[in-house]
């Protein structure tokens, strides 16, 4: 597999942002869902509601995602997943901001793993607030999204050896996942992988054991409780990285603690077990 001609590819979406999908995504995650005045900040993260992928019905392909090719490399392997991201929050998008995405595939990278070949994806993602087609020179937001593909799970595979959560948390709140929680959160993000929602093509496909919880929704969970818990810190920089599966048939946590400096925050995601699930950093001004 060589896909060393997708790096450097970019492709640009406009959007406005709207106080629909603002309400829409607090009263997903239990908070109060007022449709906010233009001029409201967007919280960390909630810049997934916009730029929505509009790939046609006849696009789409077996997992629920469009086909491969296009913008992103046709990779062959049939399991693919969020990994995890890295921002940094340069100044806030705002309801009733014209703001343009451009993207850009900066890396692809294979390798051999325990369960055999990985190929991952490095995206560059820039988002400017002035609604140029161009690649805007002062972003308000820069990401980089990881996405990891791999083989179909195969007879003998076993999972990787779990890691314990720390056990200091000073806040944790937990969340019972259930189908009408994952679909209400693929529906704001119009994201159709089928593992989200269709427990047949899960189970038997993917061979999980029930649906999968979004990784950006438990990224997002994360930061909702920093957030309430200082309505007034303005997150500068934030990443996290999955670690482990979560599944709608047993509740996990959501957890965090702050460091020394008082500005950084270690916040993390653990099963009904206590075995870390995703593992973050945030960063406030």
């Amino acid at each position: 597999m060589d896909f060393s001609d997708w790096i450097g590819r970019s492709e640009t979406v406009s959007d406005t942002v709207t106080a629909t999908p603002y309400a829409a995504l607090s009263a997903t995650l239990d908070r109060p869902a007022d449709r906010p005045p233009d001029g409201t900040p967007l919280p960390a993260l909630w810049h997934w509601l916009y730029f929505l992928p509009l790939h046609r019905q006849s696009e789409i392909g077996p997992d629920g995602h469009a086909r491969r090719g296009g913008f992103l490399p046709p990779v062959p392997l049939p399991r693919r997943m969020w990994a995890g991201s890295r921002f940094e929050f340069h100044r806030p998008v705002r309801i009733g901001d014209h703001v343009t995405r451009v993207s850009t595939i900066q890396d692809v990278t294979e390798k051999s793993g325990r369960t055999g070949p990985l190929v991952f994806v490095k995206v560059r993602h820039e988002i400017g607030t002035a609604g140029s087609a161009d690649a805007p020179s002062d972003p308000a937001i820069t990401e980089f999204h990881d996405i990891v593909y791999r083989e179909a799970p195969k007879p003998g595979d076993s999972a990787p050896p779990p890691r314990e959560a720390p056990s200091d948390a000073a806040w944790e709140r937990e969340w019972r996942p259930d189908d009408v929680l994952l679909f209400r959160y693929s529906a704001l993000t119009f994201n159709g992988h089928r593992i989200h929602y269709d427990r047949r093509y899960v189970t038997e496909a993917e061979g999980y054991p029930g649906l999968v919880v979004h990784g950006p929704l438990i990224a997002t969970l994360l930061l909702d409780q920093l957030r309430h818990r200082l309505p007034d810190a303005e997150v500068a920089r934030y990443e996290f990285r999955a670690v482990r599966p979560t599944f709608d048939i047993n509740p996990f946590f959501v957890c965090g603690r702050p460091e020394p400096d008082g500005r950084t925050f270690h916040l993390w995601a653990r099963d009904h077990e206590g075995w870390l699930t995703m593992e973050a950093t945030a960063v406030i001004r």
